[in-house]
């Protein structure tokens, strides 16, 4: 998705000899997500990126899934899961099928004895509390609130966190991320109609070089298994890069909404898309402007679709009792709308404050036993108060 960007020294041409300067060879690598046929980037390391020296015990990490089959609305209280000292292990899935994972965590310390890499699924981190900087192979990407970040699987990297106060939202994809299609041109550029453009993507700076040798554990997860492999040499031994496969950031404050005389459909707050879901950002905007138009959503029907709202700041006019971090989950099957009373309450309304982020699937999510330790169990009865 992102254009083409470089940092570092990198040959004049491709696959041809890049020497140090004491005469040996840098090494390439070729890093793509789909094999030779889409995206990729070049990267030269000072040593070869397959120097395994040992091979550490792998332990399962799957989500444990309580309930596969449902239906009924459900609410979890996301800022009730607990902070964790370590990174991978405050990440909670709560609602998993297989497109995609959803996950909450409270990482309170940065990632610093290890290294990680997801082998299956691209990661969207979507920072709702903290700030820092994620180290990997390419650069520094700093990060802060309201931030979404795209780590393309395969990617090796470490999260340095600013301090100790950490809320994350976490997608993780089991197809390649991408901005919709309908915002591109043939050629990949972000059209005129879309609401955001490539001003708004932030790419990896201040390339950081270590040429170290040592014990380096690589924690790689691949079919809900942690591998724990160990090199020889410092991952991030990039000399240079170049291409279009790379982490990113980009802002939901730079979002610009896409409004109407009257009520506009969820697709039009659609950020990113994988293969059977798609992520929407709700944002700061301007109400309906026909002068009988109703600002509270209608009530729509999940027929083919499972709808999970993440919810970040401000107020909502369709809901009652919304907290920060909580999650609303509405299957396929059953239909939903506002809240007795939201729709009368909107009337005139000129202006959201909402600020929010939505997964729509298309095959069903199960519910995972961190979800149902969080859950409000009177949300379901809510629309009859």
């Amino acid at each position: 998705m992102p254009h083409y960007h470089t940092l570092g020294q990198i040959p004049h041409k491709r696959h041809t000899q890049f020497r140090k300067p004491d005469g040996k060879l840098y090494s390439e690598q070729l890093f793509s997500t789909e094999g030779f046929s889409s995206h990729y980037s070049l990267l030269y390391h000072c040593h070869p990126p397959t120097e395994i020296i040992k091979v550490g015990e792998p332990y399962s990490v799957a989500p444990a899934v309580a309930e596969e089959k449902m239906l009924k609305h459900r609410s979890f209280q996301g800022f009730n899961v607990q902070p964790e000292p370590d990174y991978l292990k405050s990440r909670k899935p709560v609602l998993v099928n297989s497109d995609c994972h959803l996950s909450l965590a409270a990482p309170q310390h940065s990632t610093k004895d290890y290294f990680y890499k997801n082998a299956d699924a691209d990661e969207l981190l979507f920072i709702h509390e903290g700030s820092g900087i994620l180290h990997s192979q390419y650069g520094q990407l700093q990060f802060g609130y309201g931030d979404y970040i795209v780590i393309p699987r395969g990617t090796i990297y470490q999260v340095e966190f600013s301090n100790a106060d950490n809320r994350l939202f976490i997608v993780e994809s089991f197809s390649p991320l991408r901005f919709p299609k309908r915002y591109l041109s043939p050629y990949g550029q972000l059209l005129e109609n879309s609401p955001f453009c490539e001003r708004d993507i932030r790419q990896p700076q201040n390339l950081e070089t270590i040429d170290q040798a040592g014990d380096f554990t690589i924690l790689v997860k691949k079919k809900g298994v942690m591998y724990p492999l160990h090199y020889g040499h410092h991952p991030f031994d990039v000399i240079g890069w170049d291409g279009c496969e790379y982490p990113f950031a980009l802002s939901i404050h730079d979002f610009e909404p896409i409004t109407g005389r009257v009520h506009q459909p969820p697709p039009v707050h659609q950020t990113f898309e994988g293969h059977n879901f798609v992520v929407c950002s709700f944002c700061p905007r301007m109400f309906d402007y026909h002068p009988l138009a109703v600002p509270a959503p209608y009530n729509h029907s999940n027929i083919d679709s499972d709808e999970v709202l993440y919810y970040v700041d401000g107020d909502f006019m369709s809901r009652k009792h919304v907290t920060r971090g909580m999650i609303t989950l509405h299957p396929a099957g059953i239909p939903h709308g506002p809240h007795p009373g939201a729709v009368e309450k909107s009337l005139g309304a000129k202006e959201t404050k909402e600020l929010a982020v939505m997964v729509d699937t298309f095959h069903p999510l199960q519910i995972t036993g961190d979800a149902l330790n969080i859950e409000d169990q009177q949300y379901v009865m809510s629309w009859a108060e």
